[in-house]
C-alpha cells in the first residue's frame, strides 16, 4: 500500500503537498493505485487521475471509522538539548503506535523554544510510513505543573531516575494493567538531569506513581521509545 495524506470528509481531495510529492519526487504515473488518509481513521483508496499540475483520485474503496489503537498511551517528555533526539523519539513512537505526545516543560528544561510544526509533519511522515489511519497528537510545550491538572493521577505514571522516593519496576505495572484491561495510560518523562526533588515530590502529591525503567539510566528520549515499545507490545 503507498499512503498518503488528504481530505476524506466532506469530499476526498490528496494534500497539495503530497501532489507535488507524487509528481516531482516519486514521478507515480496515472492510473497507479494509492491510498490516502486524515488520519482520523479514514481511509480512501482508487487510482491517481492527473489533470495538469493537479492530483486526483479515482476512488474504488472508502473506509471510515477503522478502529482506534487500545491501549491508548500519552507520554509527557521534556525536549532534549539536542532536538534531533526528541524529534527521533516522535518518529519511533509514532511507529509503535502512541496516541498522544505533550512536550513538557520542567525546572531543568534548557531548551524553552523548539518547531511544534515540524514535529507534526514527522509524525504523519511516519503514520504514512507505517501505515497507521489515527496520527497521533502532537501537544504545545506545556509547563509541568499546569499539565498534571489535566490528569488522572489513577492512570498516570513518572518515570524518573531518584532511588530514594518509591518506584514501582514496570513489570509489575504491566500486571496491574493486565488485569483492569485499562484503555488510557499517561507516562511523564524528564529532561537530561531529571525532574527535581521538588518536582518529583509535587507529582507524588498529586497521587501519580513512580516508575523504575530497570538498573539502566536510560536518556530521554530512550525512555520514551522503551514505554512506547512496553505500550506496543500489548497491542500485538
Amino acid at each position: 500500500m503507498k499512503l498518503f495524506f488528504g481530505q476524506i470528509k466532506p469530499e476526498i481531495k490528496i494534500n497539495e503537498e503530497e501532489q507535488q510529492h507524487i509528481v516531482k519526487v516519486l514521478r507515480m504515473r496515472e492510473g497507479e493505485e494509492i491510498s490516502i488518509t486524515d488520519g482520523e481513521g479514514n481511509l480512501a483508496t482508487g487510482n491517481l487521475i492527473f489533470e495538469g499540475k493537479k492530483v486526483s483520485l479515482d476512488v474504488k474503496d472508502v473506509k471510515e471509522n477503522l478502529p482506534k489503537f487500545s491501549p491508548k498511551l500519552h507520554i509527557a517528555i521534556a525536549p532534549t538539548k539536542n532536538i534531533d533526539r526528541i524529534e527521533f523519539f516522535v518518529e519511533k513512537a509514532t511507529e509503535m503506535a502512541i496516541s498522544e505526545i505533550t512536550i513538557l516543560q520542567t525546572e531543568k528544561t534548557e531548551r524553552k523554544n523548539l518547531n511544534i510544526d515540524k514535529l507534526r509533519k514527522q509524525a504523519i511522515a511516519a503514520s504514512k510510513q507505517s501505515l497507521r489511519f489515527h496520527f497521533p497528537k502532537i501537544n504545545d510545550l506545556t509547563k509541568l505543573s499546569d499539565f498534571i491538572k489535566t490528569v488522572d493521577s489513577k492512570t498516570t505514571f513518572v518515570a524518573h531516575c531518584d532511588a530514594s522516593f518509591e518506584r514501582t519496576e514496570l513489570k509489575n505495572l504491566q500486571k496491574s494493567f493486565d488485569s483492569t484491561q485499562d484503555d488510557n495510560i499517561t507516562f511523564l518523562i524528564g529532561p537530561e538531569g531529571d525532574f527535581s526533588e521538588k518536582e518529583i515530590k509535587m507529582l507524588a502529591e498529586k497521587g501519580i506513581k513512580a516508575v523504575s525503567l530497570g538498573n539502566q539510566r536510560l536518556r530521554t528520549e530512550t525512555a520514551g521509545v522503551f514505554i512506547a515499545a512496553w505500550n506496543y507490545k500489548k497491542m500485538i
